[in-house]
């Protein structure tokens, strides 16, 4: 509903004009949710139910609130799922246990602290590409009772600039999915900073690749380290599965060399090293991740990068395919293949989030 200033009133012409425009085609409306930033005066209440011919308990206001997590109580307190049951004939319902929504919008209102965490990424002017990663690094906040802060950074930018006045000052550094040459090099120096200066860094699918490019090339001294993505090289540490595996070994896990072949898409199995840091945050030595990529991290590069300390704590059950990396002597240092912000939720957030949250959390403690 409009508030109109000049006139120091909400507007009901445009809901009732859409509710006509549904009762012309045949839909007649039980319910009115009606989105506002302010209170609606039962006055207008009262016009609504008259005009679109519902009850006046069945307008309900839809009051913006701080947070998404808000949304249910206020709903509840609005009558909206009294109005739900009483449209399908649902009588004596149980009461709603509304404790973990009131729980987590607590936290949120009420952090315990804050932390700062860098997103290097290249599509940052459009950051509702990251949505499910920043609701998943909310959620990590949610479990270690602080608020996260993010810090947008173009990774482009590292390309021509140091990265120390962009970075010195975060408590954790996350490098995200993205595909393509463009700011590849940025993320790798953002992936140098992480490890050098010991900062936190989770590295998702192409952060988990750039994160390996860097210790192949500063680690092992593998100068010509790259992804066939990019450029022809002579050191591919990331390509394709088929640059490196045979036919038969290809048709064993359903793909083809055939355009298109490579993607590995939806869920798939994991196997990770007992007493690896991933096992303690997982309390598991087997997981399922949901995945979207068609580059691999190339398997004949592990054992040099196993000398140089970084280990490959996740594999796919067939020990093929890297899936997990993590440095032993790093406070917190892990890369994943796969997309962990899709399966956290607010009430169950990621255990990657929430451990990579509380990592840094303690980086603050140091500064």
């Amino acid at each position: 509903m409009p508030f109109i200033p000049s006139a120091g009133e909400l507007k009901t012409k445009p809901t009732q004009h859409s509710v006509r425009e549904l009762r012309a085609i045949g839909i007649q409306p039980d319910v009115l949710l009606c989105r506002t930033d302010r209170e609606i005066p039962l006055s207008e209440r009262r016009k609504l139910a008259l005009f679109c011919n519902v009850r006046e308990s069945a307008v309900i206001e839809a009051r913006d609130v701080d947070n998404i997590y808000a949304v249910p109580e206020a709903y509840h307190a609005a009558g909206l799922d009294s109005e739900v049951l009483a449209a399908f004939g649902i009588e004596n319902p149980p009461s709603p246990d509304l404790a973990t929504w009131h729980l987590i919008n607590e936290r949120i209102r009420n952090p315990e602290g804050d932390v700062t965490i860098a997103v290097v990424g290249k599509y940052t002017g459009m950051k509702d590409a990251y949505k499910s990663l920043i609701e998943a690094l909310s959620h990590g906040g949610v479990a270690n009772k602080v608020k996260v802060n993010l810090d947008w950074i173009e990774s482009e930018v590292f390309e021509n600039e140091d990265p120390v006045p962009f970075l010195e000052h975060v408590d954790g550094i996350l490098v995200p999915g993205g595909f393509g040459q463009r700011g590849a090099e940025g993320k790798i120096r953002a992936a140098q900073f992480a490890r050098e200066r010991r900062v936190p860094y989770f590295g998702i699918c192409f952060g988990m690749q750039m994160a390996v490019i860097e210790a192949a090339r500063n680690l092992c001294g593998i100068e010509a380290a790259n992804s066939t993505e990019f450029v022809a090289t002579s050191e591919p540490v990331v390509g394709l599965m088929t640059e490196w595996m045979k036919g038969n070994e290809l048709q064993k896990r359903g793909l083809s060399s055939d355009m298109g072949g490579t993607m590995r898409l939806g869920a798939y199995p994991a196997v990770l090293q007992r007493g690896s840091r991933v096992s303690q945050i997982y309390h598991a030595t087997e997981i399922s991740e949901r995945h979207r990529h068609r580059y691999e991290v190339n398997t004949a590069y592990n054992h040099r990068l196993a000398q140089h300390g970084m280990r490959f704590s996740g594999m796919s059950p067939d020990g093929l395919l890297p899936e997990i990396i993590e440095y032993d002597d790093h406070p917190w240092f892990i890369g994943v293949q796969f997309h962990p912000e899709l399966k956290s939720r607010p009430f169950a957030p990621h255990p990657l989030f929430a451990s990579f949250i509380g990592a840094a959390v303690e980086q603050s403690r140091l500064v």
